[in-house]
């Protein structure tokens, strides 16, 4: 048999796809997911949209490969959305051109609540959205097919001679494949990857929302473009209640509340992206750091400190200088090279090797709210949402193999613990080995498999992130919703079998012999910065009573009463109590108090000092109760140590 005989007989080698329902679906080597959709019955593949391939969002004209777990995207999937909204950004793209002459395009995916488009040469204001949402809508009513080509990579310079971004983008696509794709609609076309839903007039409704500027690629060095977000739902019902809640989101901003309740400042004189917290907002931090506490020493963890700053010879040691340099703040001390920390687990690693240890003293477990520092793009840095400066709650486990499963459920029932104290609904998700990683493909499966198990075997539901992974190992992530909606990274374990080998850790296992342990990474918030910005936003700045920084205000009626109302303060002194000894009239006081977000207010006059006890409020009702001063201070004390989500008294 010849050479390209034996070649074509490998292609044509049958190959295994794994379905959702853990079925597998044998099919040739050069099947597509859209192929795919009609092995598994007519129906489905008339309907398909798009594909996933081990999590990535694929065209259905993709190639699926062996072991590929394959789901099949139609008009009803979830992620229906995020197809459509990719095609509301070309339409975007299309009507930009319409517009403006000599404009330059750039890059324009899908988001999470809609799309943008990147621009060059484009000037353009918020008062030319309705022009280019009346040109978008013609171009939806045009109802254009939306039509994939592949092209040769010759073709393709050709057909972008005058779009020298799309050129660059298209040398790294180059080095990929001969190949390259198109989507054209009319007489427009965009260099894409796509997928894409059949034609314009699939799209819907298109909202423009802002315009913001953006360097190419993320890049400071690279020229500042123009970028204008949009969104785009199915139909006008849809659009209307996501933007009521843009409205809201707006006015449940943490920069606007932190800043109403003093909570913290991120000024020029610190440079961006580096947060000040004032006493308000350090309070609630305290709070939450003493939960995690509280949670770490129950479950056998040891506190230990790192610096802020390393020789890059342990980021070296680590590989983060390799893999993650870009995102690091790094500089020379004299001969020196020296840089700020991105992460904690080196210096925890560097620890656990400081010492020689026994299979019996195995899991090491180091607990420390270390602060970090990474080189985010200034144009990404957003109040605590996005900084340079922020803190991990942050562990580090050394446990024999056979003690990863238990370890990683353990450490699973705190994030549970944490997201039900603050009665958080949460999505979880298996993220897998990034392009960009260190250590061998049978560590890499070794590790998936493991985390894997422990989701199987609790039985949760999880989505896979194909490529989300850590560098050094792969993870299991949480992502939490807010009041309205929306979806926030939070609590990760991640397994890591390349740290140990890298930093030459190693025990004297029960045979005498030394064996290197598995590290795991965990965080039961995240970090503070982000878990904070979210509390503020997902409470309104209303938060449950055991994280307010002020618990409790006294409003005297009079002067007169004011002696009365520090009596009561020393009550209560065992809460964040505060008297409000203003000249100023009840009402005004009141309204103070609620406008401050403080949980209780208590009133207190002369008949309430007559009778030695108060007069009760909670910033939600506007019904006083005459309480007992002592059946009171017990219902705070147990609302504190049950870390109720809301105050409920008045519901007793």
């Amino acid at each position: 048999m010849s050479e390209s005989e034996s070649q074509s007989d490998a292609e044509q080698s049958p190959i295994t796809v794994i379905l959702p329902d853990g079925s597998e679906l044998e099919v040739s080597a050069d099947t597509t997911v859209e192929d795919c959709a009609y092995e598994i019955g007519p129906g489905l593949g008339r309907d398909t949209i798009a594909g996933k391939l081990d999590g990535e969002l694929v065209a259905k004209e993709a190639p699926v490969y062996d072991e590929a777990r394959l789901e099949i995207v139609t008009d009803q999937s979830d992620e229906y959305l995020e197809v459509l909204r990719h095609s509301a950004a070309h339409c975007l793209a299309q009507a930009v051109e319409r517009h403006f002459e000599d404009v330059e395009l750039a890059i324009g995916p899908p988001t999470e609540e809609g799309f943008y488009y990147d621009f060059d040469n484009l000037d353009v204001e918020e008062s030319d959205f309705d022009a280019l949402e009346d040109e978008i809508e013609a171009i939806i009513e045009a109802d254009y097919d939306i039509e994939r080509e592949e092209v040769s990579v010759e073709d393709a310079e050709e057909r972008l001679a005058d779009e020298p971004y799309k050129l660059e983008l298209l040398e790294e696509l180059a080095d990929e494949g001969e190949q390259v794709t198109f989507y054209s609609q009319g007489q427009w076309e965009d260099l894409c990857a796509g997928p894409h839903v059949e034609s314009t007039g699939e799209v819907g409704v298109v909202k423009l929302l802002e315009i913001a500027g953006a360097y190419w690629r993320g890049d400071e060095e690279n020229p500042m473009q123009t970028r204008i977000y949009g969104t785009a739902f199915e139909d006008e019902s849809d659009l209307e209640a996501y933007l009521e809640r843009r409205e809201e989101a707006k006015e449940r901003d943490h920069r606007k509340i932190g800043s109403e309740m003093d909570l913290f400042s991120i000024q020029d004189v610190t440079g961006p992206g580096l947060p000040l917290y004032h006493p308000p907002g350090k309070t609630i931090l305290r709070e939450l750091e003493r939960f995690v506490e509280d949670l770490n020493e129950d479950s056998g963890y040891d506190y230990v400190e790192t610096p802020h700053v390393f020789k890059t010879e342990l980021w070296h040691r680590s590989g983060h200088y390799e893999n993650y340099q870009d995102d690091m703040f790094i500089f020379d001390v004299g001969d020196d090279e020296f840089g700020l920390k991105p992460m904690n687990c080196p210096g925890h690693a560097a620890i656990f090797q400081d010492h020689s240890w026994s299979y019996r003293d195995l899991p090491v477990r180091y607990a420390e709210n270390g602060k970090v520092y990474r080189k985010e793009q200034r144009g990404e840095l957003s109040g605590l949402s996005r900084v340079w400066s922020f803190t991990i709650d942050d562990g580090h486990l050394f446990v024999r193999p056979d003690q990863i499963e238990r370890e990683v459920e353990a450490i699973m029932d705190s994030i549970d613990t944490v997201l039900s104290t603050f009665d958080l609904e949460y999505e979880i998700a298996l993220a897998t080995r990034p392009d960009k990683s260190v250590g061998s493909d049978e560590i890499w499966e070794k590790a998936e498999a493991q985390l894997e198990s422990v989701l199987e075997k609790r039985n949760v539901d999880y989505d896979l992130e194909a490529g989300d992974g850590a560098f050094y190992g792969p993870k299991i992530d949480y992502a939490f919703k807010d009041a309205i909606g929306r979806s926030w990274d939070g609590p990760t374990v991640q397994l890591d079998f390349n740290m140990p080998e890298r930093f030459d850790l190693d025990y004297v296992g029960e045979d005498n012999d030394t064996h290197k342990p598995v590290m795991i990474h965990r965080a039961l918030y995240g970090s503070y910065e982000r878990f904070f910005m979210m509390l503020i936003e997902h409470y309104e700045g209303n938060f449950p009573f055991w994280l307010a920084p002020e618990q409790v205000r006294i409003l005297p009626i009079s002067d007169a009463n004011l002696g009365y109302a520090h009596r009561v303060k020393n009550e209560f002194d065992e809460f964040r109590v505060e008297v409000d000894g203003r000249d100023s009239t009840l009402e005004r006081k009141i309204r103070a108090a609620h406008d401050d977000r403080v949980p209780y207010q208590i009133i207190v006059g002369d008949n309430e000092e007559e009778a030695g006890n108060i007069s009760v409020r909670d910033r939600f009702e506007d019904q006083e109760y005459d309480v007992d001063i002592e059946a009171f201070k017990a219902h705070l004390e147990a609302e504190r140590d049950e870390k109720r989500p809301e105050p409920d008294f008045l519901a007793e």
